[in-house]
């Protein structure tokens, strides 16, 4: 599910943990001995490994080292989706056991199957590399499993205790004004430090949608956070879950669209896939995308500057976090500029010159 941890990244589980997590898996009946655990590093912040169960191929995902306030509960939105979509057609991780008894390891953490698969964000399958008709086709494929994502059914299901009240789009610019508020007020922080996110949040505020059917929501769906199969142009998994909901489906369309790795890029994702270049258009995504049984794109434009605002106030949090010295500069320095270009794509957007078309 990533690549093998590189020296100087932290977390893994210790010997102490290991003996808590054999003790664990014997009571559950998951199995008896835990060999090759090997730290996983990839785009999230938790700790992922890699471990043998019985000579079985399982990956751990638990919080960070030093957890976060919702960090626990984070963990517990993700196993609700993995339960969710077991069955579907969704790829997916699958779910092998779960455990939110804070005695075992400290925090909530589960266990899922390996995903037989390459991370595009870390490096690239040589059929990928030989055939440039893989590289067109994986996309068109990618944007029909974000289509069913979508579809997927969660009603009755253990996602759906996490559908909060009220309206979806209604919170989305406020809860994101709020993230800039903060931000402004931290030392070093420059109030015109994301240039036009104001008057973005007012634009999406003034042409919102009036109504959304709720559905499964990936919230980060880009290929970084993608397992693709190694000789077939398929999605082995969506993985990553962390931001999961139930809202609009339609954000997890534009999100994608405005990170697919052809130009504009803003985050210069999969730079390997976008190197070899070959890939499908945006446009092409979207036409597979309904094809696909996707969701009505009338308001696409909107969905699309929401998805630069989200995103980059997301981002922008690492630069902020710099000035608070939690994070390195050059992290902060590289995402606050993508934060800037996103800003930009947004007004852009608004003003009615897309440049993701």
């Amino acid at each position: 599910m990533a690549e093998p941890m590189v020296p100087g990244v932290t977390g893994t589980l210790d010997d102490t943990a290991i003996a808590a997590l054999t003790g664990w898996v014997r009571t559950e009946g998951l199995g008896s001995e835990i060999t090759d655990v090997v730290p996983l590093v990839g785009g999230s912040q938790n700790v992922v490994v890699r471990l043998r169960l019985d000579g079985r191929a399982l990956v751990l995902r638990r919080p960070p080292p030093h957890p976060r306030p919702n960090s626990n509960r984070t963990m517990q939105r993700e196993i609700a989706v993995l339960r969710t979509l077991a069955g579907s057609s969704v790829p997916h991780p699958v779910l092998v056991a779960a455990c939110d008894d804070l005695d075992v390891l400290g925090v909530v953490f589960y266990l899922m199957e390996e995903v037989d698969g390459f991370n595009p964000g870390n490096e690239i399958a040589p059929a990928y590399v030989r055939d440039p008709a893989m590289r067109r086709q994986v996309g068109l494929n990618y944007a029909a499993d974000v289509a069913r994502l979508g579809q997927a059914d969660w009603r009755g299901s253990p996602l759906e205790d996490w559908k909060r009240p009220g309206s979806f789009l209604e919170r989305q610019v406020p809860q994101w004004r709020t993230s800039v508020a903060t931000y402004r007020g931290q030392d070093g922080y420059a109030v015109d430090s994301l240039p036009g996110v104001d008057e973005l949040c007012d634009w999406l505020e003034a042409e919102a949608p009036v109504d959304y059917q709720p559905g499964i929501v990936h919230g980060d769906i880009h290929l970084n956070n993608t397992m693709l199969r190694r000789e077939v142009p398929e999605v082995a998994a969506f993985v990553d879950w962390e931001m999961c909901t139930v809202g609009d489906p339609l954000l997890d369309l534009g999100w994608m669209l405005v990170c697919w790795p052809v130009h504009p890029n803003p985050l210069g994702s999969a730079g390997h896939l976008a190197e070899l270049g070959g890939l499908a258009s945006r446009g092409e995504l979207l036409e597979a995308y309904r094809a696909a049984g996707g969701r009505p794109t009338g308001h696409l434009d909107w969905y699309l500057a929401l998805a630069c605002l989200k995103l980059g106030v997301v981002i922008e949090g690492t630069w902020v976090r710099y000035l608070a010295g939690a994070a390195s500069r050059e992290a902060g320095e590289r995402l606050h500029s993508s934060a800037v270009t996103l800003m930009g794509l947004g007004a852009a957007v608004a003003a009615g010159d897309n440049p993701f078309r």
